[in-house]
C-alpha cells in the first residue's frame, strides 16, 4: 500500500527546511514511520545539470533556460531521488515530507511564462513528473507564503550580505516577484493550503507557524 507523500513549498528563505524538520519530528513522536527528503539532492550527481543552471552556466537571466529544458533538470533528480532513495518506502506505506517538489517547477518556470501559457504549463508539467516519469503525486501541499521583499532580506541574511553568494534565482527581485504572483495562482487552482508566514513586514514566529502547518497535514496521516 503506497504511503502518503506531503510538500512543504515556499520561496527561498521562507523556512521550507525549519518546518520540514518540525513536521518530522512531530510525525515521529506520534509513532509514524517518516522520512524527509529535500530537492534539489544537492548530494547526488542527479543534481549537476541544476547546479549548473543556477550557477549561471547557460546565462545568468533565469529566462535563458526555457521552462520546459529547466524543468527536465529538477525532475530528472526527482526522479533519481525517488528510485535509489524512498520509492520502497513510500510504496510500503511510509510518510514522506519534502522540501519543494514539482510545485517548485510551478512556481519557478511559470514565472518565466506569460499568465495565459501557466494553465497549460501546469498541465504538461504534472502530465510529465506524475505520468511519463512516474514520480508519486502529493497528498498534501502546504505553502509557505512569504512576500519576495521579505524573503530577500532572510537570503542577504543567511549569506551576510555577500551577494555573490546568490544563485540566479535568489539574485533576482523582478523574477522573484513574478514566482510568488505564479505561486498565489498555483495555490488557488492546485488547491495547495496556504500559510502566511510574514505579518507586518516580519516573519511570524517560527513556533506560530509550525502549529498551523501541523494543523493541516495532521488529518493526512489518520
Amino acid at each position: 500500500m503506497a504511503g502518503k507523500l506531503i510538500v512543504i513549498e515556499g520561496l527561498d528563505g521562507s523556512g521550507k527546511a525549519t518546518q520540514s524538520g518540525l513536521l518530522s519530528a512531530a510525525f515521529q513522536r506520534r509513532g509514524l514511520n517518516v522520512m524527509q527528503v529535500s530537492f534539489p539532492d544537492y548530494d547526488s550527481d542527479s543534481s549537476a545539470l541544476v547546479k549548473m543552471y543556477l550557477r549561471g552556466e547557460f546565462g545568468t537571466d533565469p529566462n535563458a533556460v526555457n521552462p520546459y529544458a529547466a524543468s527536465s533538470f529538477y525532475a530528472v533528480d526527482r526522479f533519481a531521488s525517488y528510485t535509489k532513495n524512498w520509492k520502497a518506502f513510500y510504496q510500503n506505506g511510509g510518510t514522506v515530507i519534502a522540501d519543494r517538489y514539482t510545485t517548485s517547477n510551478a512556481i519557478h518556470q511559470c514565472a518565466k511564462l506569460p499568465e495565459t501559457e501557466w494553465d497549460s504549463f501546469l498541465e504538461w508539467l504534472f502530465r510529465y513528473e506524475y505520468e511519463l516519469l512516474g514520480i508519486p503525486s502529493p497528498a498534501c501541499t502546504v505553502y509557505l507564503r512569504v512576500d519576495p521583499d521579505v524573503s530577500q532580506k532572510l537570503i542577504s541574511a543567511r549569506y551576510q550580505g555577500d551577494e555573490s553568494k546568490k544563485d540566479i534565482h535568489e539574485a533576482d527581485l523582478d523574477y522573484l516577484r513574478r514566482a510568488y504572483r505564479a505561486a498565489d495562482h498555483c495555490a488557488a487552482v492546485l488547491g495547495w493550503r496556504v500559510v502566511e508566514c510574514t505579518n507586518a513586514g516580519s516573519m511570524r514566529p517560527v513556533e506560530d507557524i509550525f502549529r498551523e502547518l501541523e494543523a493541516i497535514t495532521a488529518p493526512e496521516t489518520e
